[in-house]
C-alpha cells in the first residue's frame, strides 16, 4: 500500500475516535455507492452528519480541508442522496470535514461542520 493511503486510513480512524468523543453514533464507515464513497456516516441530536476526512502529514502544501473541491461536494451530495434513498432515511442532512494532521506522531483535527458549496 502506498503511504498516502495508509495516511489516509489512519486519519478516518482517528477521526473516527474524535467524532465519538464528541458524542456522533457512527452510521457507518467507507459507504460505497459505484465509485463514489462516503468516510464517515454520523449522527448526532437527530441531524446526520456526511462527514469528509482529509489527512496530511505536512502543512506545507496546504492544508487538509482546502483538497475538498466542488467536484468533490458534488460526488458527496449524489452518494449521500443514495444512501438516503436506500436507507429510507428521513433526517436533517448536514455535511462536514474532519480535517487531520498527523505530524511526528501527534494528531491535530479541524472539524468543520455544515459545510455548503
Amino acid at each position: 500500500m502506498f503511504r498516502h493511503h495508509e495516511t489516509g486510513k489512519e486519519g478516518e480512524l482517528l477521526a473516527r475516535k474524535f467524532l465519538e468523543k464528541e458524542g456522533y453514533e457512527i452510521i457507518t464507515t467507507n459507504w460505497r455507492y459505484g465509485r463514489l464513497e462516503l468516510d464517515i456516516i454520523a449522527e448526532k441530536q437527530g441531524v446526520l452528519h456526511i462527514v469528509e476526512v482529509k489527512t496530511l502529514s505536512s502543512t506545507s502544501a496546504g492544508f487538509p480541508e482546502e483538497q475538498v473541491t466542488h467536484k468533490k461536494m458534488d460526488h458527496l451530495t449524489r452518494a449521500a442522496d443514495a444512501f438516503l434513498h436506500q436507507y429510507g432515511k428521513s433526517v436533517q442532512l448536514q455535511f462536514d470535514i474532519v480535517s487531520v494532521v498527523l505530524k511526528e506522531g501527534d494528531a491535530t483535527y479541524l472539524h468543520i461542520q455544515d459545510i455548503y458549496y
